[in-house]
């Protein structure tokens, strides 16, 4: 079985829109296989909403999000706000069922790969626990570097094996805009890690069309199992 952690630099890097792009393209373009989405811990509305409403996954509310609290903050913030603690354990349990039931399964993270998941372990540490290996989600804008670089490296502290960055526009972004701020030839040659393409700004993020569209620009063999391109 096989699994993917989709993670970014920081909150709002894009993780939502590069998960709903896989999902869209995969139910597309590899029907015959069973995917499965899990968001481990989520803080607030939206995520888990978003896929259920868009996407027709087979799962429980509860499959594509074992851990949820209301306030959208930190989850071991939200959750001690409400008199609880982030049990993983019953977040790892969810986890290990869809691994084992669907050939693919995309875990996409609570904000960026050093925001905690616990009070004790950010979601590196999680990754590394659960042997994830992560494509990394990196928003064009100034900092675009140093964001990508610094992330890596905790990757690499925290044993977290990257597949590949994306690059994502948050907004509008020009191809030279693009190439001032986020060059892929650079964050390569600093990181050591593929720059595997760039989402382009998507005005309808809920448009499957659209979303499979996207990811199909990608070099998805970076990312999916290789069975899949065998």
């Amino acid at each position: 079985m096989a699994a993917l952690l989709i993670t970014g630099t920081d909150t709002d890097s894009g993780k939502t829109v590069l998960t709903s792009a896989l999902v869209a393209y995969w139910q597309r373009y590899c029907w015959a296989y069973r995917l499965g989405v899990c968001k481990p811990v989520q803080s607030g509305t939206g995520d888990r909403e978003l896929y259920s409403r868009l996407f027709d996954l087979d799962q429980t509310p509860e499959q594509i999000n074992p851990l949820w609290y209301k306030t959208p903050i930190a989850p071991p913030l939200a959750a001690a706000i409400e008199g609880k603690r982030v049990d993983l354990a019953k977040a790892w349990q969810v986890f290990s069922q869809l691994e084992a039931e669907r050939d693919w399964v995309l875990v996409e993270g609570a904000g960026g790969l050093g925001s905690p998941m616990t009070a004790e372990l950010t979601v590196a540490e999680v990754a590394h626990q659960w042997r994830l290996p992560a494509v990394l989600v990196v928003p064009v804008r100034l900092g675009a570097i140093a964001a990508a670089v610094a992330n890596v490296a905790l990757a690499e502290q925290k044993k977290v094996k990257l597949r590949g960055i994306v690059l994502n526009c948050t907004r509008p972004c020009p191809p030279a805009q693009i190439e001032h701020w986020a060059p892929a030839w650079m964050i390569e040659s600093l990181t050591r890690v593929p720059v595997i393409g760039t989402l382009p700004y998507l005005s309808q993020t809920k448009d499957p069309e659209v979303l499979a569209a996207a990811a199909a620009k990608l070099d998805l063999e970076q990312l999916m199992p290789a069975a899949f391109w065998a």
